[in-house]
């Protein structure tokens, strides 16, 4: 059987603005979705793993293979055509080994099948959705005559523009099987960026919310499916938090207790004495993520 990592994540209590550059009108929008028959905003994986890969390049001494150069804002690449990679079993760079890839070439000529280089990510994300349903809030504002571009283009007149905002928790789930990557103590890396994470960005902009985790449920076992994903549900307006479909997976059998590892920023909220009863470790994030690093490491006879 392999080892399965899987992880369910929810973000602390934050305000999220602006998070891909679109919009309606003179109204910067968030992007949003149908949740449970309700609006909720979103935060797309893409943008997840593009925060994951810029903590990445620090936990290894080659770095990753492309980096976001902020100045010129394109990607910078060591192997733009990935033949690293494609050198026998070489480990090839880390983003690479973790979150994937794909080189497309299209047909010399018409009637030619083209050709593609592609690898699935080890490492998958899924989307971050809101906690609690968006309620409509936006901000009105103005922007200053000659503070852009095209305020400059208004003259003396103030331009007024409005932002979609949401103060709530973002979750969002992982799901990484470590004897799929050509370097096996990556693993121990992905979590440990996962822990690190901090702003995420959209395609156009970035707004400041902090993406670490508020609480973590780290789920290692031998079993395929994740089960813990999209498990936290809202209490007090987002205030609180519980995973009440885990617990009531434990009770089923369907998740062993010795499975899961609790990190929480809150080491006495009742989700942590919920688990507690059950005799899962809870402990505070940095500690839990240590903690899943040094099991998967053992398991996997890795040396940390």
């Amino acid at each position: 059987m392999s080892l399965h990592v899987f992880a369910s994540i929810v973000t602390p209590f934050g305000t999220a603005a602006n998070n891909r550059g679109e919009t309606e009108g003179n109204v910067t929008t968030l992007q949003k979705l149908i949740w449970q028959g309700q609006p909720h905003t979103t935060v797309s994986a893409e943008a997840i793993r593009f925060g994951l890969r810029q903590i990445l390049a620090t936990l290894e001494k080659e770095g990753t293979n492309r980096r976001w150069n902020e100045d010129g804002r394109y990607n910078e690449w060591k192997d733009r055509e990935f033949k690293t990679w494609g050198e026998g079993k070489k480990p090839g760079y880390i983003d690479d080994d973790l979150l994937g890839f794909m080189s497309a070439e299209a047909a010399a000529e018409e009637g030619e099948a083209g050709s593609a280089n592609v690898r699935r990510a080890v490492l998958e994300v899924t989307r971050a959705v809101s906690l609690t349903p968006w309620t409509g809030d936006v901000t009105f504002n103005a922007a200053s005559p000659g503070a852009t571009p095209s305020a400059q283009k208004k003259g003396i007149y103030s331009v007024p523009y409005g932002t979609e905002v949401h103060a709530t928790r973002y979750q969002y789930g992982l799901a990484l099987t470590p004897e799929r990557l050509r370097d096996k103590s990556r693993a121990a890396k992905a979590l440990k960026a996962v822990g690190e994470l901090g702003t995420v960005a959209g395609n156009q902009g970035r707004f400041l919310f902090d993406f670490s985790p508020d609480y973590i449920i780290i789920r290692i076992t031998e079993d395929p499916a994740p089960r813990i994903l999209y498990c936290f549900e809202p209490h007090e307006g987002g205030k609180y938090v519980f995973a009440p479909s885990v617990v009531h997976r434990i009770k089923s059998g369907d998740i062993q207790a010795g499975e899961l590892l609790v990190g929480a920023g809150d080491t006495e909220s009742g989700i942590a004495k919920e688990f507690k009863q059950y005799e899962v470790p809870v402990s505070g994030v940095k500690a839990a993520i240590a903690a899943a690093c040094e099991r998967v490491d053992e398991l996997l006879g890795v040396k940390g």
